[in-house]
């Protein structure tokens, strides 16, 4: 079944957020490494659960993007 208009800025919204919060979680982990490697590892800890928040968001937002392909979400066309 195809998607609307909406539905499909809709989808591509979804899958362009959790991309941007996947490599960002990316980044953290690398900001992290360097944390702990600087010896600041109560930062480098808190650096780490952010990424483990973006990871699950991110996953959410996959998951969303999927329901819109499936119809599951719709949208109609906006105001």
């Amino acid at each position: 079944m195809w998607l609307n208009e909406s539905e499909q800025a809709l989808r591509r919204d979804l899958i362009g957020l959790a991309s941007d919060l996947r490599w960002s979680a990316v980044e953290l982990l690398r900001i992290a490494e360097q944390l702990r490697e600087a010896g600041n590892d109560a930062d480098a800890q808190a650096a780490q659960r952010l990424c483990d928040l973006f990871q699950g968001d991110e996953e959410r937002l996959s998951g969303y993007a999927e329901e819109v392909k499936a119809k599951i979400i719709t949208r109609n066309k906006a105001q």
